[in-house]
């Protein structure tokens, strides 16, 4: 089953290479979406692509590469809508 899963990652995930690993992680995965810094120095990401998928993205989001310290991760499940051809870091907000 497609989903939409929503996430604001908290911690220390900037200048760790957290946006770069997370889309490596996506693009294995075959998951759609993107991912970026936020100027309060968390890091928002947005996934789409099969459930399965999405359960182990987030349970690598929750550790991050190695550098990174999450302290807490706010999630939000919605339904797929395939906006996205392909998995991108965003610049910008």
């Amino acid at each position: 089953m497609q989903k939409r899963l929503h996430l604001i990652i908290k911690g220390r995930v900037q200048g760790v290479l957290y946006r770069a690993s997370t889309r490596d992680i996506a693009v294995k995965l075959g998951l759609k979406g993107w991912v970026r810094n936020m100027p309060d120095g968390s890091v928002e990401a947005l996934f789409e692509g099969h459930e399965k998928d999405l359960t182990q993205v987030l349970q690598w989001c929750r550790n991050g590469p190695s550098g990174a310290y999450v302290s807490k991760i706010e999630e939000k499940w919605d339904e797929y809508t395939g906006e996205f051809d392909r998995f991108d870091i965003r610049y910008g907000y």
